[in-house]
């Protein structure tokens, strides 16, 4: 298992399968790459069927135990299933994704080797839904929602971006939750730096602070510092207004919901506790989802995408604390990183090697 020199061991990759998706959503940010949607049929640009095997034989290889494979929206991924039956059979493996494929093709994933996955819902009303992904897919969201749970990948944790659009949306999220046997929540902290308008961050504090007076009890998970709140269905309906902000006391009812907050920014313990790469799909490994200064292209065979590995996990970089550093509370680039002729350009291996 390859170490980075802030003695972080490599276990987890994620796999970006495409850029493409059938939805545009306001915040999105490709997995760090910008804004990159396009046109709907794939592009020649994208990893084909056996170069992502390839490499995930290699990370295999290095000790790495768990995929999760992402986008843009992966299951546009017509060979999604191949890969996932012919991922290293040890290897954990689950996928990010919007749901409106997931209807017809759950049960086949899951009889390739699909183990968990994880659906972007970000609002409960199907007008809000649209506003937000610019899409009329609410219902068919919904209906992958419960093919999932048929096929056997409860828990299914939906994914739910907190910002200034959303923020309002949360109680009714925790509450839908907490009523549904299955289903936990991932509440996302926005991050401006890769989505930009800095205008819509909420202060993810107030999100905590509301979770822990309606919560029946708090767990935190040593990696992250991350907390999960559980909720009753009764203490989140509580919140007045629909508001993070207007909740009061906690509630007895039997339903309980998961509620887990991603937040790395200003989060110290989030970068020091990573132990994940990316692959973009293009075919360029990455250290960091918010840097794209340190992209080393993996080239064709084996060989090449070993060194391309070993070189990304050497040079890691913790984004927050690190290659970003705060000062006067305001995050700024760390200096000691910039190279001699200033910004890096992607690593390039040759296609024999």
């Amino acid at each position: 298992m390859l170490e980075d020199e802030f003695g972080r061991e490599v276990t987890g990759v994620r796999v970006s399968l495409t850029d493409r998706c059938n939805f545009d959503c306001v915040y999105c940010h490709n997995e760090g790459l910008g804004d990159t949607r396009g046109p709907m049929d794939p592009q020649d640009d994208e990893l084909g069927t056996d170069a992502v095997v390839r490499f995930l034989e290699v990370a295999h290889d290095f000790g790495v135990g768990a995929v999760k494979f992402t986008g843009g929206e992966p299951m546009l991924r017509d060979d999604l299933e191949a890969i996932v039956r012919r991922t290293p059979d040890d290897m954990a493996v689950s996928m990010t994704t919007n749901g409106t494929f997931l209807p017809g093709r759950a049960e086949g994933l899951v009889d390739a080797g699909l183990d968990r996955v994880n659906v972007s819902q970000d609002a409960l009303d199907a007008e809000a839904f649209a506003e937000l992904t610019q899409s009329g897919a609410y219902d068919r969201v919904l209906e992958g929602v419960e093919a999932a749970l048929d096929a056997g990948l409860a828990p299914v944790k939906l994914n739910m971006v907190v910002f200034e659009p959303t923020a309002g949306y949360v109680p009714g999220m925790v509450d839908h939750v907490a009523e549904n046997d299955g289903l936990q929540l991932q509440l996302i902290e926005y991050m401006p730096e890769l989505a930009g308008h800095p205008e819509w961050a909420v202060d993810i504090q107030r999100v905590h602070d509301w979770l822990e007076a309606q919560a029946d009890h708090v767990e935190t998970r040593a990696m992250h510092d991350r907390k999960r709140y559980f909720v009753s269905s009764e203490a989140a309906a509580r919140a007045e207004n629909g508001t993070v902000a207007a909740a009061d006391g906690g509630g007895d009812a039997a339903g309980l919901g998961m509620v887990e907050i991603v937040d790395p920014v200003g989060n110290a313990d989030f970068c020091a506790n990573c132990h994940r790469v990316r692959l973009t799909h293009d075919g360029y490994l990455k250290g960091c989802l918010n840097r794209n200064d340190d992209l080393v292209a993996i080239g064709e065979t084996k060989a090449s995408m070993r060194e391309a590995f070993r070189t990304t996990v050497a040079e890691r970089v913790p984004y927050y604390g690190e290659y970003m550093i705060e000062e006067d509370g305001e995050w700024t680039f760390n200096e000691a990183y910039r190279d001699s002729e200033g910004d890096r350009t992607p690593y390039e291996y040759s296609k024999d090697d």
